[in-house]
């Protein structure tokens, strides 16, 4: 019977997967002092590999490598990362300012997306994949949430949202694919349960080395310490 506790490493996951599109990874260093969130992207057309992240002003955001070989900036340049009060929202879209917005205005992470629905790329429908992590009395918590199609007609959104105590050691993994394919298959199922390391450099290139070579293009890494909330931060572009 499988193990339906069972912690992957996070190699295990990516090495053999040529695909698996965007990802979020939330979760709580071992020694239970640091909250950890980490987003890659990875792209298969010219367009979508030209971007790297840039760090601006405590948020980041995608931006093309090359501006003038730009062909449609809507679904590629967007706020990855924002922070709003005790809170840090993490996404793959221009969702990231739907959720600022709805938390603004007292709305919770769940229903500050209902507004939202996944990409309009069909036949492929990817998902809209978000996190968010809150802080407070020195620990956190985090709600992880995809908007996928509920067909291959892309006829209307399936909403799903979960929410996890820090544990430990503990984190969670929500991408947009299952792996590469033409459509390429959305992602199924809960957020894989993964292991974290103490330490950001070692997690960093854990994560990086296991993506595909061919396919990766940036990746971003926050360790905040929970009871001084310093952070440190990794950002690795691949064409940069």
């Amino acid at each position: 019977m499988e193990d339906i506790y069972k912690i992957n490493n996070i190699e295990d996951l990516l090495s053999n997967n040529t695909y698996p599109g965007r990802g979020l990874i939330v979760g709580k260093t071992p020694d239970g002092t640091k909250s950890v969130a980490a987003y890659f992207i990875m792209g298969r057309s010219e367009n979508s590999r030209n971007r790297i992240f840039v760090d601006k002003n405590d948020a980041v955001f995608t931006e093309p490598f090359d501006p003038s070989k730009v062909e449609d900036p809507s679904l590629i340049i967007y706020a990855a990362v924002r922070h709003y009060e005790q809170n840090l929202i993490v996404t793959n879209g221009d969702q990231t300012d739907t959720i600022y917005d709805g938390l603004k205005a007292g709305k919770t992470f769940a229903e500050s997306l209902e507004s939202r629905d996944f990409e309009p790329d069909g036949p492929n429908w990817t998902p809209r994949i978000s996190a968010l992590l809150t802080y407070t009395n020195e620990d956190f918590d985090y709600q992880m949430n995809i908007l996928k199609s509920i067909d291959a007609e892309g006829s209307a959104t399936a909403r799903h949202t979960y929410h996890f105590p820090s544990v430990a050691g503990l984190g969670h993994f929500l991408h947009t694919y299952v792996c590469d394919g033409n459509p390429i298959p959305t992602f199924q199922g809960e957020p894989e349960r993964i292991a974290i390391d103490d330490d950001i450099e070692t997690f960093t290139n854990k994560v990086w080395n296991s993506l595909n070579e061919d396919n990766k293009i940036s990746l971003w890494v926050m360790y905040a310490d929970l009871k001084t909330g310093e952070t440190q931060k990794k950002i690795i572009n691949k064409y940069l």
